[in-house]
């Protein structure tokens, strides 16, 4: 599953603006108030909007404005989306454009498309296209259809007209373009750690997948180990070579159902528990145990990782990123540290940067001076420093 491009007009700072050509592990920088998080809540909104509705997902965005708070400020006309992805390497090119409008006070989802082109030449297919909750759905299997004549559509009027139509999946399910979107937008994942709150002792249960703030770290360790001990010691050696000293990690449920972290030292006989561990292990351990989730997700979103972490693991953090990458998720992270931003390749970096009130998207490579300065040896991180990213304050 990979996005390749991300369109954008009037949602919050992103008046009209566009990413294309996104590459797997794909890095925002840019001041603070740019919106590199409103990159990140644009899945957030899908989601929440395939899981209730559009209404909902906009008041979870905006407060109790909702979509006027959404909708990029003296701005005018519809809030839209568009994402183009590919299922896999060899499957078409989709295509997913919303539209959303208030109409006297009542929010509607004006246009919905979900269309993808076989082939380079002719026009693409429309496998769902909806005007104000009205509209039509393919039905026929795609391994019989040869040309777009053969498309058997079937009308259809929703509920409401702030309802998706694709949260109807169920019924789509043999389509992959429309599976792929699915299960991009249920299962994409942000990650805003909190040191804090992993190193907290949590009461025994269940957890198989890293919570957005790492509150559940031992108790995925512990299901790790359990059920996926080849992933486990995988992650636990990874760790080793990133993390000098440490020699083992081990989940324990106490008499009282509390479920402790406990580390070892390869100097000392006793183990210590997380709370005397140092923030760059902490945080290490749960990118590694995010990475290496035997279920991975398809997108992964990572919100400034260089906190709490040594410079120096900031290259092998992004390396562990390009990895996930290249087993075949997207990584976006966002970031405003030098130091990280020296790990990455230029191909990689797009930055923001706020003119008369709205954010523009700037990909390095297509800067001619920070690629000459590239191709003679600099690193990108140092030319952020001394101001070559127009409008970017790294400090």
């Amino acid at each position: 599953m990979k996005i390749e491009s991300i369109r954008l007009k009037n949602f919050k700072s992103f008046q009209n603006v566009e990413m294309t050509d996104v590459p797997n592990f794909c890095v925002v920088v840019g001041a603070n108030g740019t919106g590199k998080s409103t990159i990140f809540s644009v899945f957030g909104f899908l989601r929440d909007a395939m899981t209730s509705n559009v209404t909902t997902a906009l008041a979870k965005l905006g407060g109790n404005r909702g979509f006027q708070e959404v909708r990029s400020r003296n701005s005018e006309g519809p809030i839209e989306i568009e994402l183009k992805f590919r299922a896999n390497q060899e499957a078409p090119l989709t295509t997913y454009f919303i539209q959303i409008n208030e109409i006297s006070g009542k929010v509607i989802v004006e246009r919905e498309i979900l269309k993808y082109r076989r082939g380079s030449k002719g026009q693409p297919w429309h496998f769902l296209d909806f005007v104000n909750g009205k509209g039509s759905a393919v039905t026929n299997e795609l391994e019989d259809v040869k040309r777009i004549s053969e498309l058997s559509r079937e009308d259809q009027t929703l509920k409401s007209q702030d309802i998706l139509a694709v949260k109807g999946l169920a019924q789509f399910e043999r389509f992959p373009a429309v599976v792929a979107l699915g299960n991009l937008i249920e299962n994409w994942h942000v990650s805003d750690f909190h040191i804090n709150k992993a190193r907290q002792e949590q009461d025994a249960g269940y957890a198989e997948h890293l919570s957005r703030e790492g509150d559940n770290l031992s108790l995925v360790i512990q299901y790790l180990y359990q059920n996926h001990r080849k992933t486990f010691d995988q992650i636990i050696e990874t760790l080793k070579k990133r993390v000098p000293g440490i020699s083992n990690i081990d989940s324990k449920t106490t008499e009282e159902g509390r479920v402790l972290l406990k580390f070892q030292d390869g100097a000392f006989e006793d183990p210590f528990l997380a709370r005397f561990v140092s923030d760059g292990t902490i945080k290490m351990l749960a990118y590694l145990t995010l990475l290496y989730d035997p279920t991975p997700h398809p997108l992964l979103c990572v919100e400034e990782p260089e906190n709490q972490l040594y410079p120096t693991l900031l290259w092998a953090l992004a390396e562990e990123f390009r990895g996930y990458a290249n087993r075949g998720g997207q990584v976006f992270v966002s970031s405003h540290s030098p130091d990280f931003l020296n790990a990455v390749q230029i191909d990689e970096v797009f930055w923001l940067e706020k003119k008369a009130g709205y954010t523009q998207i700037i990909r390095a490579k297509e800067n001619p001076q920070i690629q000459a300065y590239m191709n003679d040896g600099d690193q990108m991180g140092y030319l952020w420093k001394q101001g070559f990213f127009g409008g970017v304050d790294p400090q």
